[in-house]
């Protein structure tokens, strides 16, 4: 059964369709690859699935629940977290503070409270930096820690909110290969733990083909392509899109395709 329904998703800047009718699922236990060149519109699909853009046309629904015309506030109330190409931290926090900020905002709790949150939210924060490889940085300042760190304290503070769909918006930008398989692994392992929906956004092709459960590809705003790693990777369409040939393509170590 699907937990997110997008059917006639459109987004129009005057005479611009920026994307037109586009619809997929998604279900829980899945990982999600939205791909496509510059300018495809994958930015303005997501940021109309997080309540951050308002759609011209169509239906977004989460569980039933029709998104489209609501806050991003409380669609994340609903059980959707969110993470950004840059990462959302407070540099001058220690790890563990960041993740309890974010334990606060989601049960509610204004800042003023702050000393007396502190110890109810801990040990559940320790438990979220846990199961992201970060428990030992727990009392590090984040403007110390490596980018592929700074990452990993995002996912936990996006997990706070127990998300029943995480939407990430290039979530490798900016990391080395061997971050980004370690990152996308991570994410695939939380995926199954928590029978959890991720729909993400990627320019690394080895990150995709590697870790993908399904592939939606957009080309000038439409939906040109959807099927599993393999049925996307030898799809002509796509194939054309981005090569202009009928040349296959493969994923190096270092992400590129060719």
């Amino acid at each position: 059964m699907s937990l997110l329904k997008v059917s006639g998703l459109s987004k129009h800047f005057g005479g611009n369709k920026a994307v037109d009718a586009i619809g997929f699922e998604l279900r829980p236990g899945e990982l999600l690859a939205l791909i496509g060149p510059n300018g495809a519109g994958k930015s303005t699909t997501f940021n109309m699935v997080g309540g951050q853009l308002p759609a011209s046309g169509g239906s977004v629904r989460f569980d039933g629940v029709e998104l489209l015309g609501m806050p991003s506030r409380k669609i994340a109330r609903l059980g959707v977290g969110r993470t950004f190409q840059i990462a959302a931290t407070f540099a001058s926090l220690t790890v563990l503070e960041n993740v309890q900020m974010a334990l606060l905002s989601h049960h509610r709790k204004v800042y003023s409270f702050w000393r007396t949150a502190m110890p109810r939210y801990r040990d559940e924060a320790l438990r979220l930096l846990g199961q992201v490889g970060m428990g030992e940085q727990a009392g590090r300042a984040c403007s110390e820690l490596a980018y592929g760190d700074v990452k990993r304290v995002e996912l936990a503070m996006s997990l706070a909110g127990s998300p029943r769909l995480l939407l990430m918006d290039e979530p490798t930008a900016g990391m080395a290969p061997a971050e980004r398989n370690a990152l996308v692994g991570l994410v695939k392992s939380l995926v199954v733990q928590r029978n959890m929906a991720v729909l993400f956004t990627e320019h690394s092709m080895d990150v995709v083909f590697a870790y993908a459960d399904r592939v939606i590809v957009l080309a000038r705003g439409k939906l040109i392509a959807e099927g599993t790693v393999d049925e996307v990777r030898r799809h002509p369409k796509v194939q054309e899109v981005y090569f202009g040939t009928g040349r296959t393509f493969q994923a190096k170590a270092g992400g590129a395709v060719v």
